[in-house]
């Protein structure tokens, strides 16, 4: 007897139509690539999307990237990285338990924020200032995927990273790429609470007492709740949705972690500070554009869009260091 059993595409989508939802995904049947490609062997077209995400560079520069706290002492502090992670583990629960397409929520958790600019919300305010309208880290995400780090993923995945944040308007099509959103907010609430448990910044007597009710200790009880709130809602109403009092809930606490943590007058001179390092970044390269490096370069944008494509990739240590490297002056 075989030891192992051969798992091909083949029967990987052969399982997904016999196992999967009605409203799942399906491999077999996506709307397919901007450059079309041979099938692969082994894999699925969102399992090689997922692939390709997870090996890409601009994945990788989320570790030193900002989630809530710049440079922050002690190595428990969420990444931008770590915090992706979670999001991946939270939509991916939330696929399997409604039997939806997990290699595909996973695709689009994991490549939701690459287009994040160094120092957070933070560094996307100030990049705003040089754009009309606001310039959001999701199509930065996206363009990224398509021109920077061109890896011709599924419309589905790319669908799913522009939809992600609330703010936007516009709804993913497919149930998996929907789910990144709720995943999004329980993991960054959630742990960025820990993380202002663990900085001082917060006592947990002060969380509001309706969040408290709603979803138990801060930490672990946290998540399950709302991921248990997300899972029993969407089977109800067919579509991915939060029982309403845990969602009015979480507004709640995302508005208390706004005042009290993301927006705290303490941290407000930090927030200058990062903020005024990629307005001059932005503003030097503008005025030398040809030191801008050549892989940011491309011939369907203008200078402003290389300039902001260069220092939106930056990490939060890359950006300080240029900024050091252009407006400290040196003695020696």
């Amino acid at each position: 007897m075989k030891a192992f059993r051969l798992r091909t595409r083949d029967t990987a989508e052969a399982l997904e139509l016999e196992q999967l939802a009605h409203g799942a995904t399906l491999s077999s049947r996506s709307r397919g690539r901007a450059v079309p490609e041979e099938q692969d062997q082994w894999r699925t077209v969102f399992e090689r999307d997922r692939d390709r995400i997870l090996h890409s560079k601009a994945f990788r520069r989320l570790k030193h990237k900002t989630q809530v706290f710049m440079n922050p002492e002690g190595d428990h502090f969420v990444t931008r990285m770590t915090h992706t992670l979670q999001v991946t583990q939270i939509g991916g629960a939330i696929a399997r338990a409604l039997s939806l397409n997990v290699a595909l929520a996973d695709a689009v958790c994991l490549g939701h924020d690459v287009g994040h600019s160094p120092f957070g919300h933070t560094g996307e305010d100030a990049l705003s200032e040089f754009v009309d309208g606001e310039w959001r880290h999701s199509d930065q995400s996206v363009r990224i995927f398509e021109i920077l780090e061109p890896l011709n993923l599924t419309s589905e995945v790319l669908e799913g990273i522009r939809t992600h944040p609330w703010k936007v308007t516009e709804q993913a099509t497919t149930h998996e790429g929907s789910i990144v959103r709720f995943s999004d907010r329980i993991a960054y609430l959630a742990h960025d609470a820990l993380d202002a448990l663990r900085a001082g910044i917060l006592d947990p007597s002060e969380f509001p007492e309706g969040v408290l009710q709603a979803f138990g200790s801060p930490g672990r009880e946290w998540v399950q709740a709302m991921v248990q709130s997300v899972i029993d809602e969407s089977y109800r109403q067919n579509e991915i949705a939060m029982e309403p009092h845990m969602l009015e809930a979480m507004h709640a606490l995302r508005d208390f972690m706004f005042t009290n943590v993301y927006l705290r007058p303490s941290a407000e001179t930090q927030r200058r500070r990062a903020q005024q390092i990629v307005r001059d970044l932005v503003t030097y390269y503008l005025e030398h554009p040809d030191a801008v490096p050549e892989s940011y370069r491309h011939d369907d944008a203008d200078d402003l869009t290389q300039v902001i494509d260069y220092v939106a990739g930056m990490t939060d240590r890359y950006a300080i260091r240029a900024h050091d490297e252009l407006f400290r002056p040196t003695l020696f």
